[in-house]
């Protein structure tokens, strides 16, 4: 059983899917691990890491995958590297597919077993496979150190001789992992925080942290969640009264950090550009779903915008690549956790159960075709 883990290609994406600790466990479960040649340097990581727990190091992405049972990678592999793997060897990663059906196909036709891993249920089971949490989760703490870096003022209030400085103002908009995250960050560094969601559920969670809830609670409000535990799309109705109420909020605000993602969907628009206008000179915006479309009107991919009235908006691409060694050592426990599920331990071979519940729920191509039920017409 041999495992191949490559360099990431994309010059922005310091992750890799494997740590010297978690190579170390697939080795004691019977696997060769192939490590392509500097894969974890942006994370910190040597190539003498890996041989010292066993990792063989490979100087190309050939030597890698070549008879290679699964590859583990960050983003979704290249049309390139999937031809070059046997039929029916495993691909696992964060696939990304949604709007990309070609590609998607495309995988399938090289005859690759694929696992998205951003389909993992939400279930007990698999908490410690949930890539798209520990991930978010580092996303919203540094969201909360990009936007401090930017505002150019102190967070926390400070009494001195010369005179108090007060605390900056953290309004973190959608409450789910990364937003809880960016409250708990925002108040370890002395902010006042407020937070919004549309999700019932998030105003004790918010609340729990120290952070003061703002959202219209209606009856719309108390039905807008879904089994999953993700929001719902409101109606036009409610994100009018919600829009009017963030609007006046946002005015007094001088860090604003949006987090608000649909899973399948454009991210929506929570931040427009008259409620940016209206924020103080110096006020941040970071906005985490730009590579979704942004909440943020204005927010522009990869870049950093400061408006005519003196107001930046974060767009930074892959946050939580941003601080790649913490995120490559949380991901790859969430890929072995997985991984180990489709292994034999006693004949050390893989034996994928397609019967496994996070099998179902994460296969996107099999025997060539796709077979994941969200791309199926």
């Amino acid at each position: 059983m041999k495992i191949a883990v490559l360099k990431e290609p994309d010059p922005e994406e310091g992750r890799v899917a494997i740590t010297p600790e978690t190579a170390k466990r697939f080795i004691a479960l019977g696997a060769t691990v192939v490590v392509e040649a500097g894969a974890g340097l942006r994370s910190l990581i040597l190539d003498f890491d890996y041989t010292m727990v066993g990792a063989v190091v490979a100087e190309s992405i050939a030597d890698a995958v070549r008879d290679a049972d699964v590859l583990l990678t960050v983003r979704r592999p290249s049309q390139d590297v999937l031809s070059q793997l046997k039929t029916g060897a495993l691909a696992v990663a964060m696939m990304d597919p949604y709007g990309d059906d070609a590609a998607v196909k495309a995988m399938a036709g090289t005859g690759v077993t694929a696992f998205a891993m951003e389909f993992m249920p939400r279930i007990t089971r698999a908490q410690v496979m949930d890539v798209l949490s520990s991930q978010a989760n580092l996303a919203g703490y540094q969201a909360v150190i990009d936007a401090s870096s930017e505002y150019g003022r102190a967070i926390p209030m400070m009494m001195t001789a010369a005179g108090t400085v007060p605390a900056a103002r953290v309004f973190v908009m959608g409450a789910g992992v990364a937003g809880l995250q960016a409250i708990a960050t925002a108040r370890r560094l002395g902010a006042v925080v407020t937070a919004t969601d549309v999700r019932p559920a998030a105003k004790e969670q918010v609340e729990s942290l120290g952070a003061k809830f703002v959202a219209v609670e209606d009856e719309e409000f108390k039905q807008a969640e879904t089994a999953a535990g993700y929001a719902k799309p409101m109606s036009a109705e409610y994100q009018a009264k919600q829009a009017a109420l963030v609007a006046e909020h946002i005015k007094k605000q001088d860090i604003v950090i949006t987090t608000a993602l649909i899973p399948g969907r454009p991210a929506p628009r929570l931040v427009s550009a008259d409620m940016v206008k209206s924020m103080k000179p110096g006020s941040v915006l970071v906005d985490l779903a730009v590579e979704r479309g942004g909440n943020v009107e204005g927010a522009k991919l990869g870049e950093i915008v400061t408006t005519p009235e003196g107001i930046r908006i974060v767009g930074h691409r892959n946050v939580p690549g941003r601080i790649a060694a913490t995120a490559s050592q949380l991901y790859a426990k969430n890929l072995f956790a997985f991984v180990e599920t489709l292994i034999d331990k006693t004949a050390k071979v893989l034996a994928v159960n397609w019967d496994d519940e996070l099998v179902k729920a994460t296969a996107l191509t099999r025997d060539g075709a796709v077979i994941h039920p969200a791309f199926l017409n």
